[in-house]
Formats: structure tokens, sequence, C-alpha cells
């Protein structure tokens, strides 16, 4: 057995070498007196904070029920596309598979992008078309949200802020106690719908599995390029050919197909049904050639105003005239005026005798003579006289049926007129 050791104060030092040494108290405060006055005022301020007992933070406002369910985020999603989308159209569907939706999007998407852009627009409007399956009881609430509850009619309250001092906030949103009232009151029967709204038309529509697609504008062209791959109805909407897209005809896109049915459309905050959606998709030249046929009919109907008020102005006008033209022929009656017509002019004197002009030769008769521009005949008596002033033998058509004899009628009543 080894001898013990004295514990000696060498032993000590050596002991106190091994052990390592702990920081001294001095070393641990602050050098400077800045630095422990602020240290000192942010634990009195940390100290001191507190909030208000009804305080609510800004982006967490109250809601009417828990807002961090699946089914309060699906109310959103639902509010805000049929707040943004002009184009819904409803489907119902027969349990798709995953496989056959792949399809469908696939062949929707394929027939979108074929559709001629007309500007960026025309390309966003293919990239945001979308297909997805809703829940119909949520929809449904959605619907009666957007149509009947109006934000900017709920009043303010007072809400504390953090610094304590109350200011006016509104509580507007989707799932506020105001929103959740008004469809309370819808759907209790205390707010009467009409039967013209859009949601009593569409609100029929809501049973069973219903899948809709959107589209984030109103293009005519986009839509008859949907309505051709998910309902088509030759000859407007015809489906492609199996050479141009085979993909359409294979069996699992048909199935799919065959599990989709087109039953209604909201467009532009109004109901459509399957006529009116293919009116729609119609449209020639898109909203460019409508917006050129509106300009047509109203230029057409100012130019038909224009006529309408022109025509009275014409018609006083020809009235007066016609006042004025009887008026002046009554005030030539009164001068005597004896037409005279000479033909010398027109035909030379014969030999027999110069003052008798004789007719043409096509006369079939026997000869008549114009002697100072008035027929005379010995044998028949004329059959009808016309009366220019003074009342002057002129026509016998069954004696002279001749050119010369109806210009010398024109010819006198010319004459008559200028007298």
């Amino acid at each position: 057995m080894p001898p013990r050791l004295r514990s000696t104060a060498s032993a000590r030092g050596l002991t106190a070498a091994v052990k390592p040494s702990r920081p001294s108290a001095a070393l641990l405060r602050p050098s400077t007196p800045a630095v422990t006055s602020a240290a000192r005022q942010y634990a009195t301020v940390s100290r001191g904070l507190s909030l208000p007992d009804d305080y609510v933070p800004p982006t967490k406002p109250p809601t009417a029920r828990p807002g961090e369910t699946r089914k309060a985020q699906l109310l959103r999603t639902y509010t805000s596309l049929l707040r943004t989308t002009p184009v819904v159209l409803l489907f119902q569907h027969n349990n798709l598979t995953a496989e056959e939706w792949i399809a469908v999007r696939r062949e929707l998407k394929a027939a979108l992008d074929a559709v001629p852009a007309t500007g960026d627009a025309s390309a966003d409007i293919a990239s945001k078309a979308k297909i997805q399956v809703v829940r119909t009881s949520i929809f449904d609430v959605a619907m009666k949200l957007v149509e009947f509850f109006d934000p900017s009619k709920v009043e303010p309250t007072s809400a504390p802020t953090a610094t304590g001092k109350r200011v006016k906030v509104t509580y507007n949103h989707d799932l506020s106690k105001a929103a959740w009232k008004a469809v309370k009151s819808v759907t209790m029967g205390e707010t009467k719908i009409p039967e013209t709204s859009t949601y009593a038309q569409l609100s029929a529509l809501m049973v069973g599995p219903v899948a809709a697609f959107t589209l984030p504008a109103v293009s005519p062209q986009h839509l008859a390029a949907a309505l051709s791959i998910l309902a088509p109805s030759p000859p407007q909407f015809p489906a492609p050919t199996r050479k141009k897209n085979p993909g359409y005809h294979e069996p699992i896109t048909q199935s799919a197909l065959q599990k989709l049915l087109l039953i209604g459309a909201r467009i532009e905050d109004k109901a459509f049904d399957m006529e009116g959606i293919k009116w729609v998709g119609g449209i020639e030249n898109g909203l460019d050639g409508l917006r050129a046929q509106l300009v047509h009919m109203l230029q057409s109907a100012g130019m038909g105003l224009t006529s309408t008020l022109e025509g009275a102005g014409k018609t006083l006008w020809l009235t007066m005239e016609s006042r004025r033209t009887v008026l002046e022929e009554e005030q030539n009656e009164s001068r005597p005026c004896r037409p005279s017509i000479k033909l010398s002019k027109l035909f030379p004197p014969t030999k027999a005798h110069p003052s008798l002009t004789p007719l043409p030769s096509f006369a079939t008769h026997r000869p008549a003579f114009l002697v100072g521009g008035l027929p005379r005949n010995t044998t028949r008596r004329p059959l009808f006289t016309i009366l220019i002033g003074p009342p002057l033998h002129i026509v016998d058509l069954q004696q002279a049926r001749s050119l010369v004899v109806f210009w010398c009628v024109l010819a006198s009543f010319k004459q008559a007129r200028q007298c």
C-alpha cells in the first residue's frame, strides 16, 4: 500500500491549475454605462407592454365560423371565382376517374391553344382556362353570397389598436358576421329571391356531382373551341376529326366525355341555357364582330331617324311647290293663247301646194294634211279631243298612227304651258 501524500500548498496549487476557472462577475458587467441604460430601458418597456382585451389583429379579422377550416377556404375560393370569372360552364359528371380527367384536360388545352391569337389577352385566356369539380353545397352558398350580400352596406364598428386607441373598422369579408346573416336571411326565406335572378335559375342545377369550366374573359372563339371538345353539336360545334386530333378519339377520352353533360352556364352574371351558350359561342369574329354589328345598327337607326325628320320638310316643300304651280296656271288661263305648230321645218312643202305638208308615207289611211299645225280630214270625225287652252282637234288615231302626230301633241302642250 503506497503512503498517502499530505495536502500541501503545492498540491492545492496543482488542483487549482487543473480545474476550470469560473469567470468573474466583473467581466460580465458592461464596460460602458450606455449599454447598461439601454438594457434596463428595454426591460422596463417589455414589462410595461400590454394589449387591450378586445384587440383584433388586422391580419385575422373576426369571422362568424372558424376561418381555418377547409369549408371556409373553399367558400372564399368560390366567391372569388364567381366575382372574377365572367364565363362559368356547369357540367354534370358521372364519377370520372383520374385518368379520364387527365385526358379531358389534355384535349381541352390542345383545343384552346389552337385558337388564333388576336393579342396578348388571347394567350392569357388559353393558359388560365380550367375545369374543376366543385362542392355543390358550398358553391350554392357562394352564389347566394355574391348576389345577395353587398359589402358596401356594412356599417363600420369601433375596434382598438395596439396602442389602445379606438378606430372605425369595417368587417365585410366573405366570412364575416354580416355575410353570414345575409346568407341566412336568404336561406330562411326572410329575403325574397326574385324569379329572374341568376341564383333562382341556377340553384336547381346544384344537385349531384357538378364540374365547372371557367374562362377569365368572354371570348366566343375559345368558348366555341371548348364546346367542340366538351359538348360537340354539329354543324355549329363539330368534334375534331380523327386525322386532325387522334387523341380525342381514344377510348379513355371518349369514355370521359360521355360522362360529361352540359347543364347550364353563368356568363356576365346572367344565366344561360344550351341555346344561349350556343349563341354566345357562335358570334362571328368574337366581340369585335359583335361591336361592328352594334355600330352598324346604331348607324342605321340614325339614318332612319334623319330620313324621317327630313320627310316632313320635303312633304311641306312639295305641297307648297304644287300650290305655286296651280296658282301660276290659273294666272296663265286668263291670257288668250292659241298654240301654232309649223311643220314646214320638219317636212318640206309639196309642189302641189306650198302650204300643205303631207304625212309620212307610212300612214295607213287616206292622206290627211296639217294646215297651220291642225289636222284636217273631210271624211271622218276624230275619236276624241284634247283640250289645251282653246278646244283643238289634234289627234285622230284611226287615220294617222304616226310619231309625227304624237310629237305635235307634245309640242302643243309645251307651247301652251309657256304661254
